[in-house]
């Protein structure tokens, strides 16, 4: 049983030190709503969203209410829509199409965002896949609630290569068409190898095809919590620091169990999962790099940051584990650069690059996110880092994700603005030396030899 007092000792990480339900995503299936008429699949669409999340924001509301807890988004994630427009589009404007649905109902039901404008590539494109994919820098430019990705690894599958060569354009054109508000379309779209069928959050949220019709997944956050604690032991040693991460996760998890119970009650919509994950917000005090710091640092990108990272990763996860049967997606400290101020102060400092950020992705739950880069960077080099990122997922085994945003107009030393959770980030130098010749090989990179096992 989970009650009220669990809630109430936490009345003080919630007033004090940032805790909150980050989100409650609702996860919806279209699978039954495929037509080949394009006008009925998009009538389908949003009577389909529309009537299973029209009380989402109300309920989320209500709890907020009745329990103390913030709740601070709201949101829905989809089947990917390169498997549900495939009988009606036959072109990418008609995959646009289909976002302007997704966004209209984002909105009539009040929602933060929508995830699912996404195609799971990971050993190969159907035509459907590529229209999907070409439509995304219109589909991003014209809508506002809309959140895209790409799944283009797995550690079972490989690589694919030919549709890594296409993301760094992709990316390159969504930021052309949003170069009036900062390219802030990239920011509503991510790469990633091994993507989870269950995450909550944006933008790489989506419904997989594994899953039930309709589905509640929440995800709690609190890194202010996690530094608060690390406080009270500062100086001690490892297995002290350790056991206080691991505790402080259990606690801060137990409040998204409560949450989740109830939302998934009063909603009539099963539980899926929790998704306890440190992600960080522009707000003071809500910071992963000050946990780091905490930890004995100066700076995120000092010496010791991986090792601190991969402790910090793995003790939260370790606690989650411990407070709920059905911990999933993502679990563990995220790394974004613009929405988290400590990382921010880490790269104006000159001590957290791109390489150093790449070399944490190896331990975290994330990847290269929320980086801005110089405007001119050419569609060759985004690829090339995309290409890194996934191979370090795929030998690993684990989730990796790219989240790059070339600002037009823009170089290193200037910032763009986001606002709200995106926050701000200054342009990071890129590796200036080119790699267009190992992106234009055709095909795919295979699995690992330990992806064998059967």
């Amino acid at each position: 049983m989970i009650g009220i007092s669990e809630v109430s000792e936490t009345n003080e990480m919630i007033e004090k030190e940032n805790l909150d339900v980050r989100t409650i995503t609702m996860g919806i299936s279209l699978m039954d709503c495929i037509d080949s008429d394009l006008q009925v699949l998009r009538q389908k669409i949003y009577d389909k969203i529309y009537a299973s999340a029209a009380n989402l924001v109300k309920v989320g509301e209500e709890i907020s209410t009745d329990y103390g807890i913030p709740i601070v988004n709201k949101r829905i994630s989809v089947t990917p829509i390169a498997l549900v427009g495939g009988s009606a589009c036959k072109s990418s404007e008609d995959f646009a199409q289909i976002a302007l649905t997704l966004d209209k109902a984002a909105r009539d039901v009040g929602v933060n965002f929508l995830g699912g404008y996404s195609a799971l590539v990971s050993k190969g494109m159907t035509a459907a896949d590529k229209l999907l994919i070409e439509s995304i820098p219109q589909a991003l430019s014209e809508t506002q609630l809309v959140c895209s990705s790409v799944n283009v690894g797995s550690t079972k599958t490989g690589i694919d290569m030919d549709a890594v060569r296409l993301m760094g354009e992709i990316i390159r054109q969504t930021a052309e068409k949003t170069a009036e508000r900062g390219s802030i379309g990239c920011a509503k779209l991510v790469v990633f190898c091994n993507a989870p069928d269950d995450n909550p959050f944006m933008a790489g949220a989506f419904h997989g095809v594994t899953e039930a019709d309709r589905i509640l997944n929440i995800g709690v956050s609190g890194p202010g919590v996690v530094k608060k604690a690390l406080e009270s032991v500062h100086g001690k040693d490892f297995e002290t620091l350790c056991e206080t991460v691991k505790k402080t996760a259990f606690k801060v998890t137990r409040v998204g169990q409560l949450v989740a119970k109830e939302a998934s009650r009063r909603l009539g919509v099963p539980f899926g999962i929790i998704d306890l994950s440190l992600a960080p917000t522009p707000a003071v005090g809500d910071s992963v790099a000050d946990i780091l710091c905490e930890m004995g640092l100066d700076y995120a990108g000092a010496p010791g940051t991986t090792a601190a990272l991969a402790l910090l990763n793995d003790q939260v996860k370790k606690g989650g584990v411990m407070a709920s049967s059905y911990v999933g997606g993502l679990s563990g400290a995220f790394i974004p650069v613009s929405e988290d101020q400590g990382m921010i102060n880490s790269v104006s400092a000159g001590c957290l690059t791109l390489e150093k950020l790449e070399a944490m992705t190896c331990v975290c739950s994330v990847g290269l996110d929320m980086i801005a880069i110089p405007g001119d960077t050419k569609a060759s080099t985004i690829s090339g880092i995309i290409a890194d990122e996934m191979a370090i997922g795929m030998v690993n085994q684990k989730t990796t994700a790219v989240r790059l945003i070339p600002v037009i107009g823009k170089g290193v030393g200037e910032k763009v603005e986001f606002g709200g959770l995106l926050g701000y980030a200054p342009i990071m130098p890129v590796n200036p030396f080119g790699c267009e010749e190992f992106i234009s090989r055709k095909g795919r990179i295979p699995a690992p030899i330990h992806s064998f096992k059967n």
